[in-house]
C-alpha cells in the first residue's frame, strides 16, 4: 500500500478523542463501559480507511465496532468517515495490532476481521502475516470461547496460506467461500480494496474460523 503522508493527521486525530481513543491500554476490560452498553464487541484489525467498518455500524446498531489501524494517515479517513456518518457505536485506534493484548482484556471480543491484508508473500516475512500462528495467539486471548475470525482477501496465495494457517492453530473452518461474491453468503460489506478488486473481475476469497475447544 502506497501512502500519502498528511503531516497533519496526528494532531487532527488528536482533536477527536470522542472517535480516536488515545490510551486504548487504560480502557482494556473496560470497553463496555465506554460505549455504556454490553452489546457484542467486533475487531476490525487494519481497518484502512474505514468503509467497511463504518458501513458495518450501520448495519448492525447493537454491536460496538473497534478499528484498529497503525498509520495515521490512513485512520484519517476512517475517521472523517465516521464524523461524517456520526456513528455512536464505532471507536478507533491508531495503534499496532501486535500490541492487541494491551488493549483488550481476555474474552472480551465476539469477533475479529482480517480484511485484505498485506500477504507479505516472501516466505521471510511469514511472521508478519495477519494470520501467523503468533498473531492468532493473540485473537484467541482477547476472543470470547465462542468468538470467531473472518477473514476476506483477493489474494490466493494468503487464503491458502491462511487456512492452513487456521487448521494447524486449533481453529475449525466455516463458510468457506472461492468466490464471495458469487456466494449466497447475505450482509457482505465490502471494503475499498473490494471494490476496486471486484470491479477489475477479480475474485474474492473469504472464510471463518473458529477455536475449537
Amino acid at each position: 500500500m502506497r501512502l500519502r503522508n498528511k503531516p497533519w493527521a496526528k494532531e487532527e486525530l488528536d482533536k477527536n478523542p470522542m472517535f480516536v481513543i488515545s490510551d486504548p491500554a487504560s480502557q482494556k476490560g473496560k470497553w463496555a463501559e465506554l460505549f455504556n452498553n454490553n452489546h457484542p464487541i467486533h475487531v476490525e484489525v487494519g481497518t484502512g480507511k474505514g468503509q467497511f467498518l463504518t458501513g458495518m455500524s450501520e448495519l448492525h446498531p447493537n454491536i460496538n465496532f473497534i478499528g484498529i489501524e497503525k498509520y495515521d494517515s490512513v485512520i484519517l479517513t476512517a475517521l472523517e468517515r465516521l464524523k461524517e456518518s456520526d456513528r455512536s457505536n464505532v471507536r478507533l485506534l491508531n495503534q499496532d495490532v501486535i500490541e492487541l493484548t494491551d488493549f483488550f482484556a481476555e474474552g472480551e471480543i465476539d469477533r475479529v476481521y482480517i480484511n485484505f491484508t498485506d500477504p507479505w508473500p516472501k516466505s521471510r516475512h511469514e511472521k508478519r502475516r495477519l494470520t501467523y500462528k503468533n498473531f492468532l495467539s493473540l485473537y484467541q486471548q482477547v476472543l470470547k470461547p465462542d468468538g470467531d475470525i473472518h477473514l476476506k482477501t483477493d489474494n490466493q496465495g494468503l487464503f491458502e496460506y491462511s487456512l492452513e494457517s487456521f487448521s494447524q492453530n486449533g481453529l475449525s473452518l466455516h463458510e468457506v467461500s472461492l468466490d464471495l461474491h458469487k456466494s449466497e453468503i447475505e450482509g457482505n460489506i465490502m471494503t475499498e480494496y473490494e471494490e476496486r478488486f471486484s470491479n477489475k473481475g477479480m475474485r474474492i476469497y473469504r472464510c471463518e474460523a473458529r477455536f475449537t475447544l
